[in-house]
C-alpha cells in the first residue's frame, strides 16, 4: 500500500488539469448565474412595462348596475357614464371609446364585463386592472381598514411553537441539516460519471497491464475511491463559493428572501449525523459506481448502468412528502433502511427531525456495512475484470474465481 499516495496525487493532478473537470465544476454556479441574470433584467422590464401601462391614459365609459362604484373616484379615472350598454359596446367595437366597463346587478353571481381596444397581450391586462381598482377602491371607502384588509387578505399571521418548553422552528430547524441533502444530490448528478469512468479510462487506453506491474490492484481502486472523494469536496467547493458571493452581493437586486445566517439554531447533533450520513452514503455510491467501471469494458457500457443507480437513489424523492406525513409507514422504513434507497430517506428526515434513534441506528449501520462491503467488492472486481477489454463479466464468473 505503499504506492497509494502515489496514485491519489496522481488521480487528483490528473483530473484538475482537464478542462472537462473545470467546465463540470463551474458550469452549475454559472448556470445558476445566468438564471439570477435573466431574473432580475426579466423582473426589470416586467416593472418598468407596468409602471408604463399603470400611467396610460385611456378613454373609459361605465355602466354600473351593481351601486358600488364611487363616482369622484370615475371622476379620477375621467370616465363617463352611460345606461345604454348596447350603444357603449358598439362605440368600443367603432373605435369611438377606448374601453367599456359593465358593472351587473349583482358581482356576486355574475361577471364584470369589459369590452376594450386590443392594444396587445401585455398591455390588455390594464382594462380589468383598472376595473378591479375601480370596485376595491369604491368598496374600502365605505369599510374600515381592518375589515378591508380581512377581505383583501392582507392579514399577516405570526406563528410561535413550542417543544420541550422552548421555542421551536421546525423550518428553521431543518435548513442547516438540509444541506448535507442538496450537496448529495448535487455531487451524484455532477460526479457520478466520472465515478463511472474513472475505472474504464485505463482499460480503454490499455495501459493498465503496465500500471499492473507495479502497483497492486487493491492499492490502484483505493487510491482511485479516496481521489474521488476528493475531487467530490473541491468540486462542492468550487460549487458554493460562488452562489454564497452571488446571493451576498446581489440578493437585494434579485429580490431574493432575505436570510439571517447569524439567527438559524445550530443542532450540532443534527448536524454531525447529517455529515455521518452524508459521508457513509457518498463512499457507497462511489464504490459502486467504481465496481460498475471494473466490470465494464467500455465507459458507454459503464453509462448504461447509471441510470438503474440514478433511478434507486433519487426515486425516494417522488415520496417525499410521505416522509413527512407518514415516518412510520412500513414503505418509508423500508426506503430509509434498504442501502441503495436509504441517503436520501435518512437525510431528508434527519433534516425535519423526524428521524427515531432505532431507524438512525439501523440506517447508520446498514450504510456503514454496505459501504465496506461494496468497497471489499469493487476491489474484487477490479482485479478479475480490470483486464476484461470485450466483455463484461458476470458477478457469478467473478465470485467463482
Amino acid at each position: 500500500m505503499y504506492n497509494l499516495g502515489t496514485v491519489f496525487r496522481f488521480e487528483v493532478i490528473r483530473s484538475l488539469k482537464k478542462k472537462s473537470f473545470w467546465i463540470m465544476s463551474l458550469a452549475f454556479p454559472l448556470l445558476i448565474g445566468a438564471l439570477f441574470a435573466v431574473v432580475y433584467f426579466s423582473n426589470q422590464a416586467t416593472d418598468k412595462a407596468a409602471n408604463d401601462t399603470k400611467n396610460q391614459k385611456f378613454s373609459l365609459v361605465v355602466t354600473d348596475e351593481s351601486g358600488l362604484v364611487d363616482k369622484q373616484l370615475l371622476q379620477q379615472f375621467d370616465a363617463s357614464e352611460s345606461s345604454d350598454k348596447q350603444a357603449s359596446i358598439d362605440n368600443v367595437t367603432k373605435g369611438n371609446v377606448d374601453a367599456y366597463f359593465y358593472y351587473p346587478k349583482t358581482i356576486a353571481d355574475k361577471s364584470v364585463e369589459i369590452y376594450a381596444k386590443d392594444v396587445g397581450l401585455f398591455d390588455d391586462g390594464r382594462y380589468e386592472a383598472v376595473a378591479k381598482a375601480l370596485l376595491q377602491g369604491s368598496v374600502s371607502m365605505t369599510v374600515d381598514a381592518d375589515k378591508t384588509a380581512v377581505l383583501q387578505d392582507r392579514v399577516s399571521f405570526g406563528t410561535t411553537t413550542y417543544k420541550d418548553g422552548a421555542k421551536f422552528d421546525g423550518i428553521q430547524q431543518a435548513i442547516i441539516p438540509g444541506v448535507f441533502l442538496v450537496l448529495f444530490y448535487i455531487v451524484i448528478a455532477m460526479f457520478g460519471n466520472q465515478m463511472l469512468v474513472s475505472t474504464t479510462e485505463e482499460k480503454e487506453n490499455r495501459v493498465t497491464e503496465m500500471i499492473l506491474t507495479t502497483i497492486q490492484a487493491k492499492t490502484l481502486i483505493i487510491g482511485k475511491i479516496l481521489s474521488l472523494v476528493s475531487l467530490a469536496m473541491i468540486q462542492i467547493v468550487i460549487i458554493l463559493i460562488p452562489i454564497l458571493l452571488a446571493y451576498i452581493l446581489m440578493h437585494d437586486q434579485l429580490s431574493l428572501p432575505g436570510l439571517d445566517l447569524t439567527s438559524l439554531p445550530i443542532d450540532p447533533i443534527r448536524i454531525a449525523i447529517g455529515a455521518i450520513i452524508f459521508s457513509l452514503s457518498f463512499l457507497l455510491f462511489t464504490g459502486l459506481l467504481v465496481a460498475i467501471g471494473a466490470i465494464a469494458p467500455t465507459a458507454k457500457e459503464a453509462g448504461s448502468f447509471f441510470g438503474v443507480v440514478a433511478v434507486l437513489l433519487f426515486g425516494p424523492l417522488y415520496a417525499a412528502s410521505l416522509f413527512i406525513s407518514a415516518p412510520d409507514s412500513p414503505i418509508v422504513r423500508f426506503l430509509t433502511l434498504f442501502p441503495l434507497t436509504a441517503p436520501i430517506p435518512l437525510l431528508l428526515r434527519n433534516a425535519i427531525g423526524n428521524l427515531s434513534l432505532v431507524d438512525l441506528v439501523l440506517g447508520v449501520i446498514i450504510l456503514a456495512t454496505s459501504a465496506v462491503l461494496v468497497m471489499l467488492i469493487a476491489v474484487r472486481l477490479f482485479r478479475y475484470g480490470v483486464l476484461e477489454y470485450s466483455r463484461r463479466m458476470s458477478l457469478k464468473e467473478i465470485f467463482r474465481r
